[in-house]
Formats: C-alpha cells, sequence, structure tokens
C-alpha cells in the first residue's frame, strides 16, 4: 500500500452512492488520480458515518478507485451497519477490515468473511455480537488465518482451542440431527 488512503471519514454519509459527491479529506500525502480521474490508492476510510447499508458499493467502488480488485485496507468503523454484505467478499485483496462500533448483532454474519483468504486484520468490538460468549472463538474459527482481531493479537493457542471448540460445536449438531 504505497498510495495514500482515500479518506472519507467524518463527511456524515448516508449511503454509499453519496461517496462520489465528497471530496476526501487531506493527509499527509496527496492523492494520485489516473487518467480518468479515479483515486490510485489501495486503502479507503468510511469510518464515522452514518452508513447503513452498501447497497451499491461495487459500482461506487469501481467509480472512484482505479483498480478495486486491488483494495487491501478498509475502515467501516463507527456507522450504522447491521449485516456484514456480500460485496465485501468481492474484494479479493482485502487484508485489513474494520467494521468496530456498528450494529452487527448476529455472529454468524462474519461466515461471509471466510471467502476473504487475505484477510489477517479483523476489527468487531462494540457491536452487539461482540456480547455473545462465544463470540472471539467463533471469529478465530470461521476465519482461521487472521492474525489480528480487534487490535489484539491472535494467539497460537486461541487458534488450537477455536478448532476445538469448532469441531465440538459441529460434532453437536451433527449429533441432534441423527
Amino acid at each position: 500500500m504505497c498510495e495514500a488512503p482515500v479518506d472519507l471519514s467524518f463527511k456524515c454519509i448516508r449511503s454509499i452512492a453519496d461517496v462520489l459527491h465528497k471530496e476526501p479529506n487531506e493527509g499527509l500525502r496527496p492523492l494520485k488520480r489516473n487518467a480518468e480521474n479515479k483515486f490510485c490508492s489501495q486503502a479507503l476510510r468510511l469510518n464515522n458515518n452514518l452508513i447503513s447499508d452498501l447497497a451499491g458499493f461495487t459500482l461506487t467502488i469501481g467509480s472512484l478507485l482505479s483498480d478495486p480488485s486491488h483494495l487491501a485496507w478498509l475502515d467501516l468503523s463507527f456507522n450504522c451497519i447491521s449485516r456484514i454484505d456480500k460485496a465485501l467478499t468481492e474484494l479479493p485483496e482485502l487484508r485489513v477490515l474494520y467494521l468496530h462500533g456498528n450494529h452487527i448483532c448476529k455472529l454468524s454474519e462474519v461466515d461471509k468473511l471466510g471467502a476473504l483468504t487475505y484477510l489477517h486484520t479483523l476489527t468487531l468490538h462494540g457491536n452487539s455480537a461482540e456480547n455473545e460468549k462465544t463470540y472471539r472463538d467463533y471469529v478465530i474459527s470461521v476465519l482461521p488465518h487472521l492474525k489480528s482481531m480487534d487490535f489484539s493479537a491472535v494467539t497460537r493457542q486461541e487458534r488450537i482451542m477455536s478448532q476445538i471448540w469448532h469441531k465440538k460445536i459441529t460434532l453437536g449438531k451433527t449429533t441432534k440431527k441423527s
């Protein structure tokens, strides 16, 4: 990630389509644009807005970024998002995803992120899903390639325990069906 992030934080953005009508915040490094006036960046900050869903996300980032398939860092923290949109799974290079401080209630929403093979950093704290007893074990079992969760390193011991926990839960479901 050599280029500066496109920073659209604190812009009172309510829908993803609004992104195209806002000018990014100035950062320490200037933003570069290509001949089509699209930003040459692999990082996008949409934190601290009023976004409730990601409808039109793929189309919008296609209009905003020169190569959206190379988006590696996405900050959607402190919005009003209640579910993880499948559009995020269409970002094959995504490595860092911040979703903390949203309204995600169901842990099962995290299952969708299993398609992101390069995802190594995820934040979900500050969502009501965090209150589930098995919160951390569940997320680590679904995303075993995570290196950091909620700004805390995923330890080897946690990986082992989450695998055991996952096998126990899976075995329990199989037994109940029989």
